[in-house]
């Protein structure tokens, strides 16, 4: 048994120093720490200009060095703010590495500053988009730090870690918290079906969190406030913490949205398609060959972009793209006929906790005596 959890410990930090060098191929940052320098970056930030005036008198306040460590999902989110006669008429992002569907729902806030005079506009009380909450707390920390600098305000530099008590977040944290506690103590199948309800409803509908790749990558990127992601940190840690003492599969069976959906819809008809043990098998063999292959990809610095169009972003039905929403559906539709399609036979972030928790990446099979 001691074997095994050291395994599983080696497991588990061979896998964190994978993804590590995935964050520094993507974002060149670890934990917010500059690792490896974008030369054409720092060109471009060289002849930065914050603050320029126009013919017509509008003045342009660009946010590239003022908000330096103003964070999105996937790096700085960049604005230009357009002010004339002391109120912002316009505002336009510069380029991000943020996931263009999640970004332009986002963008939407833009709209909250037009016409508002920049000693309101540092101050003015702005709500994250949900579903992108992470992009919508850049564009706002940016927005207000350009509005400070025209107003020449004497205030505390805005940021994008500001926690505050929502029924959102409130809603949220009490859900993980009773996936992550409940079933370690007490087991029912009803209880069971109504934490998959409040999975789906609340941690995928309504707070759009769960845990993907992408969401990995983003914190060992850029690191996190642990109170403002307290949710998604608990998620991370009932998916790589739990199975060090024998809880495996913890998240993917008690919390993930699209698991939980999928085993609903499985326990909604008896009737289903008989598999061989051949065919069980190849499928499986075929999700982890798709998952060295992303791995591979992605280690050589190439193909981040299939991090954007993982099933769980389905829940995000206002940003996630209709190929992400076809994907989900193809997929709870099977769940009526086959138990959890998706998680036995694709889902990458799913194969990577279960490399993590048993160090093997194919499974050997033991030799008959």
């Amino acid at each position: 048994m001691k074997k095994d959890n050291i395994q599983r410990l080696l497991a588990l930090l061979t896998c964190c120093l994978v993804m590590m060098v995935v964050a520094v191929n993507r974002d060149g940052t670890v934990l917010g720490h500059k690792i490896k320098k974008d030369t054409d970056t720092v060109a471009v930030t060289k002849k930065v200009t914050i603050d320029r005036i126009t013919e017509d008198g509008t003045r342009i306040i660009n946010t590239t060095t003022l908000g330096k460590g103003i964070t999105g999902y996937a790096g700085e989110v960049p604005l230009e703010v357009y002010i004339k006669d002391n109120k912002i008429t316009k505002i336009v992002a510069l380029p991000n590495k943020e996931t263009p569907d999640f970004f332009e729902e986002a963008s939407a806030l833009f709209a909250k500053w037009q016409g508002l005079e920049t000693e309101k506009a540092v101050t003015a009380k702005v709500d994250a988009v949900s579903g992108a909450t992470f992009s919508s707390k850049a564009i706002i920390a940016n927005v207000r730090a350009a509005a400070q600098y025209a107003a020449q305000t004497k205030q505390e530099q805005p940021n994008n870690n500001t926690f505050e008590w929502t029924w959102q977040y409130i809603a949220g944290l009490i859900v993980v918290l009773m996936g992550a506690i409940i079933p370690l103590f007490y087991k029912n199948k009803w209880m069971r079906r109504i934490q998959f309800v409040l999975n789906i409803v609340v941690l995928g509908l309504w707070c759009g969190t769960f845990i993907s790749y992408s969401l990995i990558v983003s914190f060992l990127s850029h690191g996190t406030n642990w109170a403002i992601s307290a949710v998604p940190l608990i998620m991370l840690i009932t998916a790589f913490i739990y199975p060090l003492f024998g809880k495996k599969n913890y998240y993917c069976n008690n919390i993930c949205p699209y698991g939980s959906i999928q085993e609903l819809a499985s326990s909604a008809t008896k009737k289903k398609w008989k598999m061989s043990k051949e065919t069980t098998k190849r499928l499986e063999l075929f999700r982890e060959i798709l998952w060295t292959v992303l791995m591979m990809l992605m280690l050589v610095g190439t193909a981040f972009e299939w991090m954007d169009y993982e099933v769980f972003s389905a829940f995000l039905i206002t940003t996630a793209s209709w190929v992400v929403l076809a994907i989900a559906v193809v997929f709870l539709l099977l769940s009526f006929f086959v138990p959890r399609p998706y998680c036995r036979f694709v889902c990458p972030t799913g194969t990577l906790f279960k490399i993590a928790q048993s160090g093997k990446v194919f499974k050997i099979p033991s030799k008959k005596k």
